[in-house]
């Protein structure tokens, strides 16, 4: 009885300890956790590169990694330069597009209550503050910045973990000295590495064809900033569960005071809903198919976790930290019970 209470006591303190330190050390985990979200994406696009034939030839790893990096540079480089004019012109629009907030809301309580307009124009202030679509501006326009500040450490990870990945499986070798020890990591590894890769590559797709489905339907509807509100639907694809609503509500409001009638701001509220409905509730799980394994439930727990503690990009890797998780938990005696909570069925042989 001691020594099980003695072993429950240390695991709630290392919990503790791990937590502290993930806390406190942010600033330095952050930048080599979206390394390795870029070392993924580049796996997966030079797997895809390694599928393609040419006259019975096959595009050999090492260009396929270099065409990877070369897609990925461009393109990041291509988003940056976009998203921030987009946000330019959205931070000197911005004061326009309060007033027009504030007009829109006046009215509707007009309508609603007429005897209690006066005493809402008055406090108005109260609960809708002056800057409150220019700090919004701002504060996506931090977000860029650090992640453009932390470029380049996040650059020189990615470039050390493609140098040294084929090297991982020596040292492995080397640090385990039995053999089916050895044997039984490597197969760990190989089942993370797999089913990371299927997450990240499907979810990458899926995130691209909403993003720019998103784009087309906003610049057929004539509304202002539409790569910018595709690139966002982009990222927020990657967050599960509330993700897909956070990108559908933001062109939306930006509709609702940009137009005169509602007309516009319907079509797009039901546009978008549409394209994250069928894409993120038919399309997305016919192409993850049952590899994740994952409880529906664990996975807003770990959302609402790794975002108190990394914010967005914590959202972001919230299910493949989990994933990682279930497989490690699924191999060992002691933390099998812990595996069947976290999946999905109770399985966890699948």
């Amino acid at each position: 009885m001691r020594a099980s209470l003695l072993g429950i006591t240390l695991g709630v303190l290392l919990v503790c300890l791990v937590g502290w330190l993930l806390v406190i050390g942010r600033a330095l985990l952050l930048p080599f956790v979206i390394a390795l979200i870029i070392w993924y994406l580049i796996n997966a696009l030079a797997h895809a590169f390694c599928l393609v034939s040419l006259g019975g030839l096959r595009v050999p790893r090492w260009l396929a990694v270099v065409l990877s990096l070369v897609c990925i540079f461009i393109g990041t480089a291509l988003v940056i330069n976009l998203v921030t004019a987009n946000l330019t012109q959205l931070a000197a629009d911005a004061p326009v597009y309060q007033a027009r907030l504030e007009t829109l809301l006046r009215d509707l309580v007009a309508r609603l209550t007429p005897e209690g307009a006066s005493d809402f124009t008055l406090n108005i202030r109260d609960f809708l503050p002056a800057d409150l679509l220019p700090r919004m501006v701002t504060a996506g326009a931090s977000v860029i910045t650090t992640l453009a500040g932390s470029g380049a450490l996040v650059a020189i990870y990615v470039i050390f973990l493609l140098l040294e990945q084929s090297t991982f499986d020596g040292k492995l070798r080397r640090l385990f000295r039995d053999p089916q020890r050895t044997a039984s990591v490597l197969a760990i590894r190989d089942e993370i590495s797999r089913s990371i890769l299927h997450y990240v590559g499907i979810k990458t797709i899926v995130s691209a064809a909403t993003g720019t489905l998103t784009g087309l339907i906003l610049v057929a509807a004539g509304l202002p900033y539409a790569p910018l509100f595709g690139f966002i639907a982009f990222v927020l694809n990657y967050i599960p569960t509330i993700g897909s609503l956070v990108a559908v509500i933001f062109p939306a409001l930006l509709a609702l005071v940009s137009y005169d009638s509602l007309g516009p701001f319907l079509a797009i509220t039901f546009g978008l809903g549409a394209i994250q409905f069928t894409l993120g509730n038919l399309v997305e799980p016919r192409l993850m198919g049952s590899n994740l394994n994952l409880s529906p439930l664990v996975i807003l727990l770990s959302l609402t976790f790794w975002g108190a503690l990394w914010g967005t990009v914590g959202m972001i890797v919230c299910v493949p930290l989990t994933i990682v998780a279930l497989i490690v938990c699924s191999r060992f005696e002691a933390t099998l019970p812990l595996a069947v909570l976290l999946s999905a069925r109770g399985n966890v042989a699948d």
